[in-house]
């Protein structure tokens, strides 16, 4: 079996985008070679870097640049974000009472259940609430 250190990468490895984002805001170690270019991210680097209030403003400047090189853009991170351990949780969105008992009632997906609720009336929503009452405590 073939064991690598942590942070030493091989042809052929794939990197987790998140691997970067911990290279530009913790370690800061340069990772970024030739051969992962092309898995670097841009989108979620600068997402994940958005949730963080000191990184914002850099996110959104390499947003506005969004035509430069992945490399570019990666030093440009790693050399203006100060070290710091950073965790954000990513924000999902939430699901509305209405549309999860639409979904599970009829076992559609989102979508199909956001159409069936331009459909339906409020009393008709009613009805199916009662229906899928499971009973206890919420």
């Amino acid at each position: 079996m073939n064991m690598m250190a942590p942070g030493s990468y091989f042809h052929g490895s794939i990197m987790n985008p998140f691997e970067f984002v911990n290279s530009v805001t913790y370690t800061k170690k340069d990772i970024m070679t030739d051969l992962n270019e092309n898995e670097y991210a841009p989108f979620l680097v600068n997402r994940s870097l958005s949730y963080h209030q000191d990184c914002l403003l850099y996110a959104n400047e390499m947003n506005r640049r969004f035509d430069i090189s992945h490399k570019l853009q990666y030093h440009y991170l790693l050399n203006t974000i100060r070290k710091r351990k950073r965790f954000a949780k990513w924000s999902k969105p939430e699901l509305a009472d209405d549309l999860k008992i639409v979904m599970d009632y009829y076992t559609v997906s989102r979508e199909k259940a956001e159409e069936y609720l331009t459909i339906l009336s409020k009393r008709e929503i009613g009805v199916l609430k009662t229906r899928m009452n499971k009973g206890g405590v919420r």
